[in-house]
């Protein structure tokens, strides 16, 4: 699943694959914003982990989880 995520004052997108659930991504969010923590931890497929403090935090996207195709389309 592909996650990008928008800081304030920065004009470019830190964007990465994940294999967590799109409700994984969501809960970790929600819980670091609601206890006051100051860096939310997300890991991409990998294994590089990304700290993000919430404080700068513009927005968070989360894909779709979407099957890969195999084979040409006519």
């Amino acid at each position: 699943m592909e996650i990008k995520i928008g800081l304030r004052n920065l004009g470019r997108e830190l964007s990465f694959e994940s294999e967590q659930s799109a409700s994984d991504v969501e809960q970790t969010v929600a819980n670091a914003i609601e206890s006051g923590v100051k860096l939310i931890k997300l890991v991409d497929n990998k294994g590089k982990l990304f700290l993000v403090p919430v404080d700068a935090l513009g927005f968070i996207e989360v894909g779709a989880e979407e099957v890969r195709r195999v084979g040409f389309i006519a």
